[in-house]
């Protein structure tokens, strides 16, 4: 398809006129409210007297109130359709309540989520607890104009999982990794979502020694294994002892209890997903974040892509598919045809599957995780803040039955 007939096929669904100068062709397209357009070419030259970015800090040159929709790509204008819209729908500024491991109950239609690693109110750093699980009911949201505050409510998981760090569906349960505390191993775990809210832990050791700090966690779409990646996280924030492994992934067969690496070589992995086909492995590298000068943007901030044997399912061929210019990709996911979602340090990132970023849900502030909630939904998890996205996109992971 041709550039000029893309925009001139996106005419028909529009608010808001632009005008775009796109490799010699000159036309004007409509924009959805909440939405900007990013003209690539215009930042391709800033000149000798332009303003460079000096940090990871968010990329917002038309200086707009967050939330809204950066378009990096025509092609993300598909992925928003014609009413997109973003709002922050709980908060408070004193808590990083909604930080990981996101997990979408559809038969509730619920969210369940884990408050930042520090658990109290921001600058506490006594690790002498652990975090919290919370759920938030998306039906308490109304379909009304601007931000909203709905409640949410801690989940009193029995018996306690030690700072959990990442969750995804699996079956009729939530399943999350831990990162441990002090002596208390980090393992993999299995809660009801429904009382009494009882965890079973499914892996807690490899091969008699303990891991690191597990941090995210994915259940492989065909094989039913559950892959889950280890960092020194617990060390870093100082509640977990020095390190004794190297930051690898790991495959765990739930079925036989067999667990065995299929990925090395990061600074410190962290997230994980997979292609809606389960061929392609994604996982992310967020070296920069931590090291010993603190935030070192010329570490990694980067997503690889691997294939998966179809085997051995270990990951193979490894190669960059994207590096993130705001921050570390924390936690990611892929929708239904194959788009990866990288939440950020300006929020969620949206690429195709070949790494081209196609656009972005700016919230002009950390996102450490993301969830879709059922086709057309997503909600954002932004440390202090959580967000309702609504556009045309479905996610791609195994819903609970």
């Amino acid at each position: 398809m041709s550039l000029l007939r893309m925009i001139l096929m996106k005419k028909a669904s529009c608010c808001i006129s632009v005008i775009l100068a796109l490799v010699g062709v000159t036309a004007a397209i409509q924009l959805p409210s909440q939405t900007v357009f990013m003209n690539v070419p215009e930042f391709a030259v800033l000149g000798d007297n332009g303003t460079f970015r000096t940090s990871a800090t968010p990329f917002n040159p038309q200086n707009l109130t967050p939330p809204f929709f950066q378009v990096w790509d025509l092609r993300f204008l598909d992925i928003l359709g014609p009413k997109p819209r973003v709002r922050i729908i709980a908060e408070r500024d004193d808590f990083e309540f909604a930080h990981e491991a996101p997990i979408w109950d559809p038969i509730q239609d619920q969210v369940f989520f884990a408050s930042a690693n520090i658990g109290p109110p921001l600058g506490n750093v006594n690790f002498n607890h652990n975090n919290d699980i919370f759920v938030i009911q998306l039906k308490d949201v109304k379909d009304i104009p601007g931000p909203q505050n709905i409640t949410w409510t801690k989940v009193p998981i029995t018996p306690d999982i030690q700072v959990v760090n990442g969750g995804t569906p699996m079956g009729h349960n939530l399943l999350f990794v831990t990162n441990g505390r002090a002596n208390i191993s980090p393992g993999v775990a299995i809660v009801n979502p429904r009382p009494p809210f009882n965890s079973t832990t499914l892996l807690d050791n490899f091969h008699g020694r303990q891991f690191n700090s597990l941090d995210d966690v994915r259940v492989h779409p065909k094989s039913g294994a559950i892959f889950f990646t280890d960092s020194s996280y617990g060390f870093i924030g100082g509640f977990r002892p020095p390190p004794l492994l190297p930051n690898q992934v790991y495959r765990f067969d739930p079925k036989t209890s067999e667990v065995h690496l299929v990925a090395d070589g990061f600074q410190i992995s962290n997230g994980i997903t997979f292609s809606p086909d389960g061929n392609i492995a994604y996982v992310s590298d967020t070296g920069s974040c931590c090291s010993a000068i603190g935030f070192n943007s010329t570490q990694a901030a980067t997503i690889y892509a691997f294939d998966v044997d179809p085997t051995t399912q270990r990951f193979l061929n490894r190669r960059v598919f994207l590096w993130s210019d705001s921050g570390i990709p924390d936690g990611f996911q892929t929708d239904s045809k194959g788009n990866l979602y990288a939440s950020t340090a300006d929020g969620v990132q949206v690429y195709d599957p070949t790494g081209v970023l196609l656009g972005k849900i700016f919230v002009g502030s950390n996102s450490a995780n993301n969830v879709f909630a059922g086709k057309g939904r997503m909600v954002v998890m932004a440390e202090t803040k959580l967000l309702l996205v609504e556009f045309e996109a479905e996610g791609s992971l195994v819903d609970l039955e």
